[in-house]
């Protein structure tokens, strides 16, 4: 049964900035997200970067949109987008957010996602069945 429903777009552009700043990277993002850029901020590599994180904090907007508390009770360094072995895209969860989801939604759930970026923009759709 689907529990949610959620999706978000991101404009790509707002998280030049945040490439840039490691801390701000931490904050908002796992490590399964994290890519290392070292000192490459040329103008290609700062584009790529930022539609990675783009759309991947599209897809966090949208799984809270689809679990329907937003952000609250949610630390976003503890839940992301990694890949399966064939490379489709699928949520990571840690321990907190795991726990959240199970009260909310009960401890049988499942979470579908899809991510798109673009030049300009990235975004994101997330489906919870319960």
């Amino acid at each position: 049964m689907i529990f949610g429903i959620g999706t978000d777009i991101a404009k790509v552009s707002r998280f030049y900035r945040w490439v840039k700043n490691p801390e701000m990277i931490a904050r908002f993002f796992n490590a399964a997200e994290i890519v290392d850029c070292g000192s490459d901020f040329s103008e290609r590599r700062l584009q790529s970067l930022s539609e990675h994180y783009a759309a991947r904090f599209a897809a966090k907007e949208a799984f809270s949109k689809a679990l329907g508390t937003g952000f609250v009770g949610l630390e976003l360094s503890d839940f992301g987008i990694s890949k399966n072995a064939s490379g489709k895209p699928c949520f990571v969860f840690g321990e907190k957010t795991e726990k959240v989801i199970s009260d909310i939604v009960g401890s049988k759930f499942s979470v579908h996602v899809s991510i798109s970026h673009e030049k300009e923009y990235a975004t994101a759709f997330v489906v919870i069945e319960s």
